[in-house]
């Protein structure tokens, strides 16, 4: 009987034991009292704000093809002989004589940049001879240049960026002419000028290099799109020397002195939008001029139209 005495104490206690902690086991976590609930958060570290201008990689390496749709308009000259080619940018692809090539690299490290660009043009057309006689000549003009500069930017951000740069531009120019025989007299004195006294055809060719000085800039306006801008002035008359022009004066055609000049002008603008990781596609417009003349060659050119450029960054 003492043995099942015992056994029945110990159930007993055992049972008394559970039922004294079952109360903790099933309430739940403990609630907080009011002077827990009040915790001092003055010593909690407030969270980090993203700066709006954070420094981009310290690397970045971009390559571009752009296809520009330009006017051409102005006054071009080979031999003192002035022409006034007017192509309108959207009938420039009847006036290709060769597909046109164009290709443009940057590289930056931190904030320094340097950048080149190319690009290969033939427009063939019939231009009128203003100021010479009373008749057209077929003109061709092929055009070709390169350019390369360093820059350093200013502002050096993600979400945008503003570069000074200085560099140098090579240009080429060739024009050929066939000047339309509609039996003015005054053909026989020009072909005596030129020095092509059995035909009505030449040819002739020039090529400079100018300095150049610009800026451009970029800017983020909603997630993945940019504004962006570019211009710069070249030339600086680095290369004026003499020049002169033929033209009629009263039966007759003379050589006259002119003023030499070397100048050009390029602005751009438009949107980038980056459409994938590595993939971004420009748009915009574009401006350039030519003011040049030296010896007897014309080039006061001018192109504008819209344009568009597509390439991979890395």
């Amino acid at each position: 009987m003492n043995k099942s005495a015992t056994r029945k104490s110990r159930c007993a206690l055992v049972v008394a034991t559970l039922l004294s902690i079952s109360p903790s086991l099933f309430a739940g976590p403990v609630s907080l009292s009011d002077d827990s609930k009040s915790t001092d958060t003055s010593k909690e570290i407030p969270p980090v704000e993203k700066s709006w201008c954070e420094t981009p990689p310290p690397w970045e390496i971009r390559i571009g093809v752009p296809g520009w749709l330009s006017s051409v308009s102005g006054d071009t000259g080979v031999k003192g002989i002035v022409t006034s080619p007017d192509v309108s940018f959207d009938q420039l692809l009847n006036h290709l004589t060769h597909f046109p090539i164009a290709l443009s690299a940057d590289a930056r490290y931190q904030r320094w940049e340097f950048h080149v660009d190319g690009e290969y043009i033939e427009v063939g057309t019939s231009a009128p001879l203003p100021g010479l006689l009373f008749t057209n000549a077929d003109v061709h003009i092929k055009s070709a240049l390169a350019e390369g500069f360093f820059g350093y930017r200013l502002i050096n951000c993600d979400n945008a960026f503003l570069t000074l740069f200085a560099g140098a531009r090579w240009t080429y120019l060739q024009g050929d002419l066939s000047i339309f025989d509609n039996g003015d007299a005054r053909l026989v004195i020009l072909r005596q000028l030129l020095g092509i006294p059995g035909r009505l055809d030449f040819t002739d060719s020039i090529d400079w290099v100018d300095p150049l000085l610009g800026a451009r800039g970029k800017v983020k306006i909603w997630k993945a799109t940019k504004l962006w801008a570019e211009g710069n002035v070249g030339g600086f008359d680095a290369n004026s020397d003499t020049a002169y022009e033929l033209h009629r004066q009263g039966r007759t055609i003379v050589r006259s002195p002119v003023d030499s000049t070397d100048w050009s002008y390029d602005v751009a603008g438009g949107l980038e939008f980056q459409l994938t990781r590595w993939l971004w596609l420009q748009t915009g417009w574009r401006y350039f001029k030519y003011d040049f003349r030296k010896a007897g060659f014309t080039n006061k050119i001018a192109e504008s139209g819209p344009l568009i450029q597509v390439g991979i960054n890395f």
